[in-house]
């Protein structure tokens, strides 16, 4: 993909390009969207220090885009899920145009099940006999916002309604005139905000989108105990996300009583990039957007909830919304909207944590282990410690996922991973040279086998290579004895080699080298090049693994041993490295 570089020269804009071949594309059947007037636009300075306000509109927007839209049960467990991570506001149907959205909110009032500071949302046209159903299905209700919306973009104009501009706003004010009315004939005890959206915001003149705005405002009347929410939807994402914010902005200067305003987004992703553009255009002077969890909606969908809470949260901001558990999150989710979440999804995808890349598995590594020392250092929990760790934006169990799957072993595989998952799964902390031994015949088995290796898999393959093989020297009983006058110690073993037993006697300085003294004896060239050792757990039961680096008939191999006695767990990594095969 070449770059193109602007460079304003004047009142010119020019633009260099790299020159590549045509793509035979019939590119010329699209125009480009125009950029805003807004030489003074202030948001690119700005920085995001508070969450917005946060409306979810899954059970609507969300639903409606559904193979098969959700039961009524299926729509319970997500409201319920949305309550329970802390959204206030949530838009929870299109009551006038489905029975069993008229039925599902009255099931919310009848039965009691909106919590006091929580207001639910409902979405009509601008039509009467809408308006009438709609105010029909929040009655008892002791709080709604009423969503009001109508078509304004250009193309729709000309080709859908056949209106001019002067009846689009007719449509509206009229529309929102009928709300007042129905709103008079309510039971007391119902508190109404109203929301109005210039549908596909994004194909309306600018100056066209603020008079509708402002037309609808003086039926509306905002005030600062009773501000009205107005939402620019990006129907159709349609431009790049600067440019939307700078839409933004300028609606927010020229709109009317702006200070009893709410400014509200509602982004879509048919650019892939509805994420940046709410984050823009927050940054613009929006006050609060309309999303789905994980981004379901129409065609790509509605901005992600998730993602904008998380990044958020990445940045040292509260989201203001709960997702400790977003494995459960996830999983309701999917079973509500019968679709699954993909795996590579930003904060809630399975792989989302996972690195199986051998540099970044040894940068992970090695950040952990960083983090947890500096947080010693300070005195403070890892968990409370300031999260910094290579490819990892933000800390697994901060969303409830365990360090478990962050790395995950395959042929891009390298020594940090296997290493990684050695030390977290079973407490070994392999040596340097011995995490690029093993880590060659986890290669083996990947490449002649293709896929990844579980945990379960690699602990096997250790197993196999370290702790159960069988070779010419099996060791049995022992007595090491302390030798004062030479500071050497001595050792008399019982030994199997090549199938004959045999007894050793050798002397060193320590047990390691009086048992190799003791095989040489018997023909077994063996000599420790490195020797470390560690405790895998405390109390008395506990265990010490011991690793030994030998030249065993010129050849390096490590060995491992496993036991409550350290002299033991010695004695058998000398023996794992006799007995393992030759070098592949």
């Amino acid at each position: 993909m070449s770059i193109t570089t602007p460079v304003t020269s004047g009142d010119t804009h020019v633009v260099r390009r790299n020159p590549q071949q045509p793509s035979g594309m019939p590119f010329g059947r699209y125009t480009a969207y125009p950029a805003v007037d807004l030489a003074d636009r202030t948001w690119p300075g700005r920085t995001i220090t508070e969450a917005p306000r946060w409306c979810a509109v899954d059970l609507r927007d969300g639903n409606q885009a559904l193979i098969d839209p959700m039961t009524p049960d299926r729509k319970r467990r997500m409201f319920e899920l949305l309550v329970t991570m802390g959204y206030k506001e949530i838009e929870v149907g299109f009551p006038a145009a489905s029975q069993t959205d008229f039925d599902f909110v009255r099931m919310l009032i009848e039965e009691d099940l909106i919590p006091d500071d929580v207001v639910i949302q409902v979405l009509t046209q601008a039509r009467e006999h809408l308006i009438e159903r709609t105010y029909e299905s929040i009655a008892g209700c002791k709080q709604a916002i009423v969503h009001l919306y109508n078509s304004t973009s250009t193309l729709q104009r000309r080709v859908v309604f056949g209106a001019t501009e002067d009846e689009i706003v007719d449509i509206a004010v009229q529309g929102a005139r009928i709300c007042k009315k129905y709103e008079e004939q309510m039971p007391p005890g119902t508190e109404i905000t109203y929301e109005y959206s210039p549908e596909s915001y994004t194909g309306t003149e600018l100056e066209f989108a603020a008079r509708v705005c402002n037309a609808v405002m003086e039926v509306f009347v905002p005030t600062p105990e009773r501000p009205v929410i107005i939402n620019l939807p990006a129907t159709v994402e349609m431009a790049t996300p600067n440019v939307y914010a700078d839409s933004i902005e300028w609606m927010s200067r020229h709109l009317d009583h702006r200070e009893n305003v709410i400014l509200s987004l509602h982004p879509h992703n048919d650019r892939g990039t509805g994420v940046a553009a709410a984050e823009l255009g927050y940054l613009a002077g929006a006050d609060r957007i309309e999303g789905c969890l994980f981004g379901n909606g129409e065609r790509t969908g509605n901005v992600c909830l998730v993602t904008l809470g998380m990044n958020l949260l990445s940045q040292g901001v509260d989201p203001q919304i709960d997702f400790s558990d977003i494995d459960e999150v996830r999983r309701t989710v999917e079973h509500c909207n019968q679709l699954p979440v993909p795996e590579r999804h930003p904060y809630g995808g399975d792989l989302v944590f996972t690195a199986f890349s051998g540099s970044h598995q040894d940068a992970i590594k090695k950040g952990l282990e960083a983090l947890e020392r500096e947080a010693r250092d300070a005195g403070v929990p890892v968990a409370e410690h300031r999260w910094e760790v290579p490819y990892l934006p933000v800390d697994p169990k901060d969303l409830g996922r365990s360090y478990e799957a962050v790395i995950r072993v395959n042929s891009q595989s390298g020594k940090g991973g296997v290493a990684y998952v050695m030390k977290t799964e079973h407490k070994l902390d392999l040596p340097r040279r011995l995490q690029i031994e093993f880590s060659g015949a986890v290669q083996r088995h990947t490449d002649s086998e293709g896929g990844e290796m579980s945990p379960a898999q690699i602990w096997e393959a250790f197993q196999r290579e370290y702790l159960h093989s069988s070779g010419p020297v099996v060791g049995g009983d022992y007595t090491v004895t302390h030798e004062d006058e030479h500071a050497h110690d001595r050792i008399e073993a019982t030994v199997v080699v090549d199938g004959r037993e045999r007894a050793v006697t050798g002397t060193g300085n320590g047990p390691i080298a009086a048992y190799t003294d003791a095989l040489a004896s018997v023909g077994v060239d063996v000599r420790v090049l490195d020797y470390q050792e560690h405790a895998l757990s405390s109390g008395s039961d506990a265990l010490a693994a011991a690793y030994v680096e030998c030249a065993v008939d010129g050849e390096v191999r490590w060995g491992v041993g496993i036991h409550p006695s350290t002299v033991t767990a010695s004695l058998r990594a000398v023996n794992s490295a006799l007995n393992r095969p030759r070098a592949r």
